[in-house]
């Protein structure tokens, strides 16, 4: 069974405020769609991705570079489609966005394998277990937002079924985001998983001091406290001084990049991202790696790819998602088949591939481009 065609489509979905960490702002929701279409009538349906900025560049990349590559290749053979597509990040001058495009390519590929065997993803990848516990990412920074707003949120992402969140911090003084961390603690209670995110936006002595002020809070893990210039020497510096597990891989394109946090010591868990480091194939790799050094793996964002892979491996976690509806209308309405969260629970699909089904008339009212 071989491919023959690759369409790409970019969506772009404004969103009502902006919902920004310490180094960053987010104004829409942007995804591509990957339909990869072979000679025996089977049609991937999948999405990759939360990017702001380049989309279309993503999507004129597979069809241009990518697509012509893989056409006429067999879907069963994925490692050689990869190492085709990955050969053109020696001359790329932008290699970051190559793999994200590579990453949609290679996850409707994956889509591909499952639907022409009849077997989810997850089943694919090992099969571990069948549901994961799913936690919101959260607590983002908003002018006029005030503390008994943060308790607010941590109980409505109760309500809404997580078993957690992953709360921003890093854009205060460490001092100003403990209050923040503690207020979020307080309200949800202590049987919230309760994580930290710095999106890089500390010194190591900063991140040290905030790491120490939250420690009695149970936190999970305290994800990029460290400026990216050095990161991972100086969250291994954030590591010897803290009980607080340090988690990072977001920004990692490769499994390369993982295995250099996990030889400098930096990290307890890694949540390297199917959609930014080349997808499953790469993604794969670098979870090969966290077993061998005992590092148990997250995934940044990207529930409908995550489920599957937290869920087929021993050392998977969580998977994440936005459970504020102003925040992700992909996850919302999108992802027309999304199951239901229930006590903190998701179960993961057992559908042929990835599982998805997405709202058509939502895609053609938000497609850019064309």
């Amino acid at each position: 069974m071989r491919v023959e065609s690759v369409e790409a489509i970019p969506v772009e979905i404004p969103l009502t405020r902006n919902f920004g960490g310490s180094t960053y702002a987010v104004l829409k929701r942007s995804t591509v769609i990957t339909r990869m279409r072979t000679d025996a009538g089977l049609v991937s349906e999948v999405y990759n991705g939360d990017n702001r900025e380049h989309g279309l560049e993503i999507t004129r990349l597979i069809h241009e570079a990518l697509a012509p590559r893989v056409i006429g290749m067999s879907i069963f053979e994925g490692e050689r489609v990869w190492e085709t597509m990955f050969a053109l990040s020696h001359a790329s001058r932008d290699r970051k966005t190559l793999l994200e495009a590579i990453a949609c390519v290679d996850c409707a590929l994956w889509d591909l394998v499952g639907k022409a065997l009849g077997k989810s993803v997850g089943t694919l990848l090992g099969g571990y277990r069948s549901r994961l516990p799913i936690i919101s990412i959260g607590g983002y920074y908003m002018e006029g937002k005030t503390l008994a707003d943060i308790g607010r949120e941590m109980e409505a992402y109760r309500r809404a079924g997580m078993a957690g969140c992953k709360f921003k911090v890093g854009g205060l003084t460490p001092t100003q985001d403990a209050e923040r961390v503690e207020v979020a603690r307080r309200a949800a209670g202590s049987d919230f998983v309760l994580a930290v995110d710095a999106n890089r936006g500390w010194s190591a002595q900063d991140a040290v001091r905030f790491a120490r002020l939250i420690e009695p809070l149970d936190i999970r893990w305290f994800e990029e406290p460290c400026h990216w210039h050095d990161d991972a020497a100086l969250m291994a510096r954030v590591r010897q001084a803290t009980r607080i597990p340090v988690t990072a891989g977001q920004s990692e394109i490769t499994s390369h990049g993982v295995r250099r946090l996990l030889e400098a010591g930096a990290v307890d868990l890694v949540n390297v991202d199917a959609s930014e480091c080349g997808g499953v194939t790469e993604w794969r790799r670098a979870a090969a790696l966290c077993s061998a050094a005992g590092v148990d793996m997250a995934h940044h964002e990207e529930s409908q790819i995550a489920q599957h892979l937290m869920a087929a491996v021993p050392h998977g976690t969580y998977a994440e998602c936005f459970a504020d509806p102003e925040r992700d209308p992909v996850w919302q309405s999108m992802w027309a088949n999304r199951p239901a969260i229930k006590d903190g629970m998701i179960e993961v699909s057992q559908d042929p591939g990835f599982g998805l089904v997405l709202d058509e008339a939502m895609i053609l009212r938000y497609r850019v481009g064309g």
